[in-house]
């Protein structure tokens, strides 16, 4: 298992698993995610579609158990990592193997850029609106500037100007597609859109990771992070928008980890 973490196979088709509320998370910590990421996106065949790299948190564990299409969209990955605390904790509780680590998005997208700018694997950064996604973008090139960015756009485009986008973003051949659209938009995205991105190496979904480059939202306190309260910080900042979604969905969750893992 150790080895494992250390050297994840490149397409992620042996990479060790466990089931967490019904999903089948990557043994993988926060450091084994981003050095395959660079290594797998890097040597991905092109011609063919993108690997496809999907979180879970709460929520998705509550929208894949009452919503086929959806947990088939999340099954399709090529891997699925852990991004809420509660997995981890649950995982040590329940499975055979507990999972390493939280692989928060918001923290994982530095490690890879950090080992991106060493290997010269490039970014294309979609989603999050006009004004968002030009902020992001910007905070991130002064903070790496070594960092190639291949190109970024809005998340917001339809029927012929997306098309046109797309072919766009197949043409700059990036490495590692941020797709920054949340939960379920960015998992339709690649069912929809995927095949149409024979030249990029990798898809990672991004949920709100541009907000928190932009600067516009900022992550709860560690000591909430590590006990799994992150959820409550996010409802402070944003109690219209989450806290029916959490009230709603943290129930069948918890109820979902505690019988559907192993």
């Amino acid at each position: 298992m150790a080895d494992a973490l250390i050297a994840p196979p490149e397409d992620g088709s042996d990479m060790p698993t466990v089931t967490v509320g019904g999903l089948p998370i990557a043994v993988l910590d926060r450091a084994a995610t981003a050095d395959w990421m660079i290594r797998a996106a890097r040597t991905h065949p092109r011609g063919q579609r993108p690997l496809y790299l999907t979180s879970a948190n709460g929520e998705v564990i509550a929208r894949a158990a009452a919503d086929p299409a959806f947990a088939g969209q999340i099954l399709s990955a090529d891997q699925i990592v852990a991004d809420g605390q509660p997995l981890v904790v649950a995982s040590r509780l329940r499975c055979r193997t507990p999972l390493p680590g939280r692989v928060a998005t918001t923290d994982l997208f530095h490690d890879v850029a950090e080992r991106a700018v060493v290997s010269g694997a490039t970014f294309y950064m979609l989603g999050a609106t006009r004004e968002e996604n030009a902020r992001a973008v910007a905070n991130v090139r002064l903070r790496y500037p070594g960092l190639a960015i291949a190109g970024a756009c809005h998340g917001f485009l339809k029927d012929a100007a997306l098309d046109a986008k797309l072919a766009e973003i197949d043409a700059l051949k990036p490495d590692i597609l941020w797709l920054a659209m949340g939960v379920p938009h960015e998992q339709n995205f690649v069912a929809r859109h995927a095949e149409k991105l024979p030249n990029v190496g990798m898809i990672k979904t991004s949920g709100g990771l541009f907000n928190f480059l932009s600067g516009t939202n900022s992550r709860a306190p560690e000591w909430m992070q590590k006990a799994s309260l992150e959820w409550v910080y996010r409802i402070w900042l944003e109690p219209r928008r989450l806290f029916w979604r959490y009230a709603v969905t943290n129930p069948k969750a918890l109820y979902l980890m505690a019988t559907r893992s192993a």
